[in-house]
């Protein structure tokens, strides 16, 4: 008997431990959200529909996309990627570019958080000044611990 409630008391600690170490962003994590992209090609904004954005939604963000000199970059294709790297998962939606709303301004459709903790958003651009990719980093807080 005592040694089924060690096992237990045992296994509910290690598994505190482990979902309070996937809560915890690394040190320095940059989360601006205006980057230039790998190889400077392009300069990218991530405007969010809110701030914070909301958790177990699905939402839109926009995403603006200038070149060097600041130009609006027209007709870029993109693919969206990112997840939790903390947990080893993608988004549970598939979030896409779905169009251009204005030039170089485009409508990032399908965006969901499912839980909070560190989230990368990762954008492959492939436009006039060629092919290049930005990362993003988000973090969500619980819902019980958000202002």
């Amino acid at each position: 008997m005592l040694r089924n409630i060690f096992r237990t008391t045992l296994l509910l600690t290690l598994t505190t431990l482990s979902m309070a170490a996937c809560a915890t962003r690394p040190a320095n994590l940059d989360l601006s959200l205006t980057r230039e992209s790998t190889s400077g090609a392009y300069r990218v904004t991530l405007e969010p529909p809110q701030t914070p954005p909301p958790l177990n939604r699905i939402h839109s963000w926009t995403v603006k996309v200038a070149d060097r000199t600041g130009s609006p970059v027209h007709a870029a294709v993109f693919e969206v990627g990112g997840g939790m790297p903390q947990h080893g998962h993608g988004f549970p939606t598939h979030p896409r570019i779905t169009r251009e709303l204005e030039p170089g301004t485009y409508l990032l459709e399908g965006m969901k958080f499912s839980m909070p903790g560190w989230w990368e958003i990762k954008l492959a651009i492939q436009g006039p000044q060629g092919s290049d990719s930005v990362n993003f980093n988000t973090v969500m807080a619980s819902p019980h611990t958000a202002s």
